[in-house]
This record gives C-alpha cells, structure tokens and sequence, in this order.
C-alpha cells in the first residue's frame, strides 16, 4: 500500500477521500485554487499545493501541476475524485508515466468508453443492448438531421465526451435541432474541450438504473447491485436510491450480468458505472459508462457495508478484489439527496455566495453527510453548487424514506438559497412513494407544485421579537456593566414610557409587505400584538429567546419551537421543514430601493457570455434566445419575453458579467 496520495479534486469528494486515506493510514496531500485556500479539504489534508487561479482551466485542470505537486510532496499516487481530471486519459496516462499510480482504470479503458459512440460499438460486440442512434464522424446539421428524421423525434443530443448531464438536449421537433446542436456542441467543447455529438432515440418515461462494477488486475470483476438515479433535472441526477425499487431478482441477475460483461469488455480495472435506461418493458439499454466513482458512490456503500474508496486504493495498490460475487449482499435500502446552492423559486438560479450558517444532523449507521463547505466559506461560481449529499439508510425503502424527510428537516443554511425544501417535496410524493419514477418526472412538474413560500408565520413573528428582545436585554445588561451603575435607568430594557403601557415595537419585513409586532408584559408572560395593515392580531406568549437563536415559546397555550439566525438585518427562522426569512426593519436606515425594479434583461447571476445571438436593430420574436450565460458548469438563456427590438449590446462573447448587470437594451414592440 502506497504511504502518500495526492486528491486531485476539492470539495466533497476530496473531504470523501480523506477520511477513507486516514483511517487506513495513508497520508494526503491536497490541491487547491485561490477560491480554495480556506477550503476544508485543504484543512483535512497532511499537506497541500496552491495551483492557480479559481479558474478550473487555470487550476484542476492542469495535469502537469497536479503530478508536479505529488512529486514536490513525495506522494505515490494520485485520487481524481470525480469530475476535473477523473475521465482524462492523458491525464491518467501522464500520472503513470511519470512513475506514479493512478487510482482508477487504465487510459486505454478510459479512452474506450470516454467517447460514447466508441463505447456503443464495444458494447454491441459484446453483446450489451444499446439504444438505438447516430454515433457517425459526421457532425454536419444537415447530418445529424437526417439520422433524427430516421430514428424519429423526440431525440438526445449528447457531447460524446460528455458527463455530469453536460452537453446533453432533448429535442422534441425537427424544427429545434440547429439551436439546440450549437448549445449542446458549445457546452461539450467548454466542460470537455470535444464538441462532437452524438444523436439517440429519447425514451419515453424511461428510468435511470446504473450498475456499480469492480475489476482488478488479476483479472476478476464484480458487481456491487444497481442504484436508481431516475430523479434527475436538465440530465443532472437529485435524488439516487439502492436498490433500485421494483426490481426483480431476474432483473437484477440480468442488469449485473450486463454490466460485468461490459466491463471485461474492456480489461476494466477500479471503480467504474456501467449506465442504463430501463423501460417499461424491464427492457435495458447501455446508456454510457463512469470510469471513475460516482457522486451517488455512498447508497451502494450503505447497503453492501463496503467501503469503496478503501477498494479503490487496494485495486490500485495491485491487490484483488476484496470480495467475490457471491459475497456480496444487499441490507436495507439507501438514499441520497443533492443539497444544493440554487434557488428552485427563479427556476433553479445557482445561488452563490457566503455561508453564514450551516448545520446538519449528527452522523449515525442510519445518516451520513458527505460535504466540502463549512460555516464561513463561499459557494464560488466557478464550481457545482453542491453543498452536500444527505443520505439516509434503513431497513427497507419505506423507512428509508420516511428518514430522509425528518433528516431533510433538520438541515439549515443560511446564505446561499438552497433546494432543500424541494428535495423534501420530493420524497414525499406520491409517485416517488410508490417507486413510479422515471427520468422526466421533475420537467413534468408545474413549477407552482414545488416553489416554497418563506413568508414568516405568525409564530415565527412572535419567536423573533423574542430573540430581538433577549437582544436588547443583553445590550442592556453589557451597557450597565460598563457604566458601572445597574441600577441606572438607561440601562434598564423594560421600555418604559411615560403616559403608555411599556412595550416593545419590533418591525418586519418581506416581499413588500411590513408588519410590526408589539409586546406588553403582563402577569403571564407577554401580551402580543402582529400589526398587518389594518389587521390586528392578539396572542398571548410565554417564553423567551436564547442567545444561540433557540426559541421556545407558549404561544395561545400551543407549544413551538423555533431557531432563529441573524446576519445583520436578515432574519431567518427554521422549524421543521418550514424556513422563512424577513428583514429587520430599523426605522433609521429605511431605502427607497427596495421598490426598484430589477431589469428584465438583467444577468440573473454572475458568469460568462457564451453565446450572442443578435445585434443592435435585429426584430426578436418572444421566446427567442438572445444571449446565453454561463455559470456554475450551466447556460442561461435570456430570453425575449416579448416582440419587440434589439436597440443596444453591452456584452460580447467570452467577458464576464455581474449579476444584475444590464446585458442587452430592448424596446417592447407596440400593441396594435
């Protein structure tokens, strides 16, 4: 076993890594950009290189300083994590070249299932079902046109290089496949520097079931059962589960079968996914393969007891397999959700920024959180907004479930916006409940089903003004301390008032609307009043706020339980699965600005231009794209959301742009 590895790769998965090297002994060295300085894989590991600018392409993209970084830190061997370099096989080639290890499959396995239309034809010739589709050199519009009038619409276009759900359209009419081979071709050469494409049939209401396979160098492959990753948005999966629910044990001896034969196929040493749409017929096509581990690697470690990293390191080390085939069992089912910075209320938007506050529940057998972000950092767009993984495991799917949810509730973020609440809307539905899944589910949905209202209650309200007023007592309490006299008046917090019942106003606000809540002390705690408008609410209140933001309170005799977190004048209140967030309102320092509009053709994000598609003067339709942003690894379309005319430009193809910024200048066209 080698002494020192170097993780080529931040966030999570490097954190994943780390812990799986430690517990074996291993020593780590960690690399990272400027975003990543503070970052905690770099606090986690033995030791760390600085690579370059927050850029991926200034940074963990570059081969040659990751292997110079493990030869400066003396380290063996090198972990690609997933992502970055993971599925590079010059890189993997360069790693052995230059005398060290890499922690996966050889670079010829790499590169013969890296190009999916290669991988199809070696999967054919091996007898593995693939989907029907174009897979040619010719990348002509007028090529990939044709192939899809033969296979017939709807059809997927993917970036042969492609993964992550990157490069990938669903065209549904003859009509949309030039504008939606630029986007998927520009995306490919962006995240894959290969814009070549591929055509498929798109399945109707397909799942997504991928099979977890294993080789050595000895020449053994196994199969660790299947994970069901159905639920996925724009090909990015966010809910993944094992087993995969409904399956049989026919099925399941098929689907394996497959996958192991895919794997010998191509000599397959490490880690590696053989992909799979599986129809309503229990029909399955080889959709792709991951020579890398997965994201979703931790419900197959749930369930079988294995730790994959740890087979990883020992393949790569020359030993066999851990286990043989017959070894391997299922216990109880797993699940994973997706925690991610992005705001599902404005169409799923990547919220970056600064993390104010962060808490999860505590690890158990029954809950695990894999996450690269800590209180403090920054959710930077220049990576995947993953916050963390959330997985849950238990004795069948329906426990699992019904554990997912509670844990969902108990996650807190504070900064960036998060899809928290819709990973929870999820797991409670009705379909998912029944197993009835597939991999358009999510697109299907009406965006109202899903955007959460974070309009504070009445009783979250009532718990601020709590938290505000123990606030207040202890600037009190800190004033008389330093004045030296207690028992002066003004260090007193009772708010007494001459000719008044002494009280309290505290003043919120959200969504334009402001409402003030007064409080009045009485005999049995505190009498209080929620002034909406013209509408007067009355509520009697014991309790008292705690400085940690813990509020406990009778509130009319009910009793309530409520965390409060402050940054500044943002006020957010979690309880259960209910978040509302409101702002402080300080009379002294009310703007005008709250009413102003933001511009339609506003950048909704900050990232960079890849695409304009008009010039000032050019006549646009409504829906027409005339623009395309690029951040956090997606494209934004901005849209026309009217006739009317382009009269100005402000940005060109390849600057960087603020959220916010005024990109082009568009005067409606006149109804007439």
């Amino acid at each position: 076993m080698f002494k020192k590895v170097l993780i080529a790769n931040r966030g999570e998965i490097a954190c994943r890594v780390m812990r799986t090297a430690k517990q074996m002994g291993v020593a780590t060295v960690a690399v990272y950009s400027d975003a990543d300085a503070d970052a905690p894989h770099v606090g986690m590991a033995t030791e760390s290189v600085h690579l370059g600018p927050p850029a991926a392409s200034e940074s963990y993209l570059l081969g040659d300083k990751v292997i110079a970084a493990a030869r400066e830190t003396g380290a063996t061997a090198i972990h690609p994590g997933y992502g970055f370099l993971s599925e590079n096989a010059d890189f993997a080639e360069a790693v052995r070249e230059a005398g060290l290890i890499f922690i996966g499959p050889s670079a010829v396995a790499i590169r013969s299932m890296g190009a999916k239309d290669n991988a199809k034809a070696i999967m054919e010739k091996a007898g593995v079902p693939v989907v029907p589709g174009y897979y040619g050199k010719d990348q002509s519009i007028e090529r990939l046109a044709t192939s899809a009038d033969e296979i017939g619409y709807p059809v997927l276009l993917k970036a042969a290089m492609g993964g992550g759900g990157k490069g990938m359209r669903v065209v549904e009419k003859a009509d949309d496949l030039a504008e939606a081979a630029a986007s998927a071709r520009r995306e490919g050469e962006s995240s894959f520097g290969n814009g070549h494409l591929l055509v498929e049939k798109f399945l109707i209401k397909p799942r997504h079931v991928e099979v977890q396979v294993f080789g050595d160098s000895h020449g053994n492959v196994v199969h660790l059962f299947e994970r069901d990753c159905s639920l996925q948005r724009r090909h990015q999966k966010v809910i993944e589960e094992a087993p995969a629910p409904g399956m049989s044990d026919e099925l399941r001896t098929r689907m394996g079968a497959a996958a192991v034969a895919a794997a010998q196929a191509v000599g397959y040493e490490n880690a590696g996914t053989i992909e799979f749409l599986l129809d309503r017929d229990d029909k399955f096509y080889f959709m792709e393969m991951n020579t890398r581990l997965q994201v979703e690697h931790p419900v197959t470690e749930m369930i079988t007891g294995q730790d994959l990293v740890e087979w990883q390191f020992r393949v790569a080390a020359g030993e066999p397999l851990p286990l043989d085939q017959d070894d391997l069992v299922i216990n109880g089912h797993a699940m994973e959700a997706r925690l991610y910075a992005e705001d599902t209320n404005a169409g799923f938007l990547p919220s970056p920024g600064p993390v104010y506050h962060l808490a999860f529940p505590p690890s158990s057998p029954n809950v695990r959180i894999d996450t690269g972000v800590e209180a403090g950092a920054t959710v930077s767009t220049h990576y995947d907004p993953l916050i963390a993984k959330v997985i849950v495991w238990d004795v069948d799917r329906e426990a699992a479930r019904w554990r997912m949810s509670a844990v969902l509730d108990d996650v807190e973020v504070v900064g960036p916006t998060v899809n928290r609440s819709f990973l929870k809307f999820l797991v409670e539905r009705d379909d998912f409940h029944a197993g009835d899944v597939d991999t358009g589910l999510i697109e299907r949905l009406d965006a109202g089903s899903y955007t959460s209202d974070m309009s504070p209650t009445d009783d979250d309200l009532i718990c601020a003004s709590l938290w505000m007023m123990e606030q207040r007592e202890q600037a009190a309490r800190e004033l008389a301390a330093r004045m030296g006299d207690p028992t002066s008046p003004w260090a007193l917090s009772d708010c007494w008032r001459l000719n008044d019942l002494a009280h309290q106003d505290i003043r919120f606000r959200w969504d334009g609307r402001e409402v003030t809540v007064s409080a009045t002390l009485n005999a049995d705690g505190h009498r209080f009043h929620i002034v909406d408008g013209n509408e007067v609410s009355d509520f009697q209140v014991v309790g008292e706020g705690q400085a940690s933001g813990d509020i406990r309170a009778s509130i009319n005799g009910r009793g309530v339980s409520v965390r409060v977190i402050s940054v500044e004048n943002e006020m957010s209140l979690f309880s259960g699965e209910h978040m509302a967030r409101m702002t402080l309102v300080d009379p002294a320092q009310l703007v005008a600005a709250d009413d102003a509009e933001t511009p339609v053709l506003a950048a909704p994000m900050p990232g960079k231009v890849v695409a304009v598609n008009v010039n000032a003067g050019d006549v646009v339709s409504a829906g027409s794209t005339m623009m395309v942003i690029e951040a956090m690894k997606m494209e934004h379309a901005i849209k026309a959301s009217v006739d009317g005319q382009v009269t100005a430009v402000h940005y060109q193809v390849g600057e960087q742009v603020d959220e916010g910024v005024d990109l082009l200048t568009f005067e409606a066209a006149e109804q007439g």
